[in-house]
């Protein structure tokens, strides 16, 4: 799929906040959808398995989707796979061709320690759902909390592996969804202006920059190792998912015009993606702005920006 620049712009000027409602309404239909199709599998599963690419909205679509399947009378609880990271061995962890360590491996996950709570969850038994501190690189048993699905129960595990052959293969009953942000935004010609990739480098780097400390040059440096992660690990397991649909938000490129372009200028000349960057920034020269403040706190955007009713750990 592909948004009209020109339709966009449009919009933008006439009415930007009806604009802006629009397209949320538009995404909480495809909740509305995968929320319908997951309570329709509850009798084959109580297992949920969402993944996508790094700045799809993994996140902030599980809760969206856990907030629908309450409203539909199901309770659920939403799980971060990143909790079932092995503590770092720095010996044995799966390395990259350069020799670093390959954070985006499905390997660097707990797989045995997954799949057995699976399989208790489904049963209805009681599992501790781990908690892992990556400032210190290591799971901790005493922060590991119980979980234990009641009758119409569903546990949604979210994570950018969810869908691997070694987790979704021994559960071939769970749901499957995945998401991602693959919308691209073309001119009157039909001319690429604005890539759906440079949409979740954007959602990364200003989440990053503004949540984690992060500046965006070191942002950019890790983006090859996570697009190569994907394309190793994450696109080739797409097929799996039942639900799939696209997070991009025709929206959400005026909105980051804001936070983005300051941040991006700011990357030093010598490094190697800075033409790249500037070849973005100039990119978002094409698109009339939308005030920040016209995004709903519940918005899958608030998940990159902030301000949301969501919490994110």
């Amino acid at each position: 799929m592909a948004y009209s620049l020109a339709q966009l712009n449009d919009a933008v000027r006439t009415d930007p906040q009806g604009f802006v409602q629009e397209c949320d309404a538009a995404y909480n239909k495809k909740i509305d959808s995968a929320a319908r199709k997951i309570a329709d599998n509850l009798k084959k599963s109580r297992i949920v398995l969402l993944s996508g690419p790094s700045g799809s909205g993994k996140t902030t679509t599980a809760k969206k989707i856990e907030a629908r399947l309450e409203q539909m009378g199901i309770n659920s609880h939403a799980i971060a796979m990143d909790n079932y990271f092995q503590t770092l061995d720095r010996e044995t962890c799966p390395r990259n061709r350069e020799g670093d360590i390959d954070y985006e491996s499905p390997f660097l996950l707990d797989m045995d320690l997954l799949n057995r709570h699976f399989n208790l969850l489904d049963k209805g038994e009681k599992i501790l759902i781990p908690k892992f501190e990556f400032a210190r690189q290591m799971r901790s048993a005493i922060k590991s909390h119980p979980l234990q699905l009641g009758k119409d129960e569903i546990a949604i595990f979210e994570g950018i592996h969810a869908l691997n052959d070694i987790i979704s293969g021994k559960n071939p009953n769970a749901s499957k969804v995945y998401i991602s942000a693959r919308s691209n935004v073309v001119d009157e010609s039909g001319k690429m202006v604005f890539k759906g990739t440079w949409m979740r480098l954007t959602r990364r780097a200003v989440r990053d920059y503004s949540f984690r400390g992060m500046e965006v040059a070191r942002t950019l440096d890790m983006w090859a190792n996570v697009r190569r992660g994907e394309k190793l690990y994450i696109s080739p397991f797409r097929s799996r998912a039942d639900i799939i649909f696209d997070s991009s938000l025709p929206y959400e490129v005026p909105v980051m015009k804001h936070y983005a372009v300051p941040i991006l200028k700011s990357v030093p000349e010598d490094n190697e993606r800075h033409d790249e960057m500037l070849e973005l920034v100039k990119a978002f020269d094409h698109f009339q702005p939308i005030d920040p403040a016209l995004v709903a706190r519940d918005s899958l955007l608030r998940e990159f920006i902030g301000g949301g009713s969501y919490k994110y750990h």
